[in-house]
């Protein structure tokens, strides 16, 4: 496969000017996060109607991008979500106008498929197997490496084209579009340190007051490892997290004592900072978010598995990826009336029409189709 290497800041630069130039362009990254609290860009691939390139961001500054970002040209790629995370920490920027082909292909078919399912089963096409474990941060890449990362762009367009075909037949295009946005628009990693304490595994065994202790130093945790630039866990480990939490020292001797504990926790100023977010979290309880199920009204709570069955159905019946269609908080918020739910306007509102009312209401019932499905059947009044 031919491409060109870009690691000459001057060559980004033109390269760049060439992209600005075209109304579409494809896109990829490789990245690592292991010793990192953000991703660290390793490799970014682009294709465009002229070629492929593989910009090398070791050596050059990829800051120099934001222009190409933040035009009129469309960025197509596959699966963006981490993509996006990594083109906002390493860049400041991710791509104004943004095509996601998984995304696409939920609207014709296709359950959150990966590049190589979707260019096989569009194009007929058979991506290079490569490793998983690469190192793509070790220079220099072999060959079999670049070509296995230019393969990632290589088609990209092309399945685009064939995609917004089907897209336009169905009448789904704009469907696409918006489902792409919210993509676009989704806070990245690092966004809320203050909500880190709910990803611990054991919190809810804790009480109230232990739970406060969390929250504070998950946050303070989280801050620092971005501060740093390192893993949490390196920062200060889930299991001595949860012992200052239990324990709730008030002094270096006490932290010292805690579980899961080590000398550089408790010396110097980490253990000052740690034993600050102690105080600041025995000042407030926290309270575990609602349970799910548990923030919709008694009444309407088995409606939940009725309208998720239905929704299930008519995302099969649409073929359009279940995912895309419908979340299981979406059905919550659709159930409670909230006018912000994603279910509540749009293409979903229009898709789902007043079905779901009609459920609720008692108005309509489900049956088996007899077929492997399900169907809506009128109930007398």
């Amino acid at each position: 496969m031919t491409y060109t290497w870009v690691d000459e800041q001057a060559e980004l630069v033109a390269l760049v000017d060439t992209l600005l130039a075209e109304p579409r362009y494809s896109f990829d990254t490789e990245f690592h996060r292991e010793r990192t609290y953000f991703p660290k860009l390793a490799l970014a691939q682009f294709a465009w109607s002229g070629g492929i390139a593989l910009v090398d961001p070791l050596a050059v500054d990829v800051t120099a991008l934001r222009p190409l970002l933040e035009s009129d040209s469309v960025a197509v790629l596959h699966a963006a979500q981490q993509d996006l995370d990594v083109l906002s920490h390493s860049c400041g920027a991710i791509p104004k106008r943004l095509f996601d082909t998984q995304l696409a292909a939920g609207f014709v078919g296709y359950n959150t498929p990966s590049l190589a399912t979707l260019l096989q089963g569009e194009l007929k096409i058979s991506l290079p197997k490569g490793d998983r474990l690469t190192d793509w941060l070790r220079r220099p890449l072999t060959q079999d490496q670049r070509s296995y990362a230019a393969s990632d762009v290589a088609h990209l367009l092309e399945l685009q084209d064939r995609l917004v075909a089907q897209l336009d037949e169905s009448g789904r295009t704009s469907w696409a579009e918006a489902a792409c946005e919210e993509l676009r628009v989704k806070p990245v990693s690092g966004a809320d340190p203050d909500g880190a304490w709910l990803k611990l595994k054991d919190v809810r065994v804790l009480k109230p007051r232990a739970r406060g202790v969390a929250r504070s130093v998950a946050a303070w945790r989280e801050r620092r490892a971005m501060s740093v630039d390192s893993p949490v866990r390196h920062v200060l480990p889930d299991l001595a997290l949860l012992g200052i939490a239990q324990k709730q020292p008030r002094t270096v001797e006490e932290l010292a004592h805690a579980r899961g504990i080590d000398d550089r926790h408790w010396r110097g100023s980490m253990g000052k900072e740690i034993l600050a977010a102690v105080a600041e979290g025995l000042e407030q309880e926290a309270n575990l978010p609602v349970a799910d199920g548990e923030e919709v009204d008694r009444s309407l709570r088995p409606a939940i598995t009725l309208v998720s069955a239905w929704v299930s159905e008519l995302a099969r019946h649409e073929r359009i990826d279940t995912a895309l269609l419908a979340t299981r908080g979406d059905i919550m918020a659709l159930l409670r009336n909230d006018p912000d739910g994603r279910l509540a306007t749009g293409w979903r509102a229009d898709l789902l029409g007043d079905n779901v009312k009609r459920l609720v209401d008692g108005r309509a019932g489900l049956a088996f189709d007899g077929r492997g499905g399900l169907r809506l059947i009128e109930v007398p009044q």
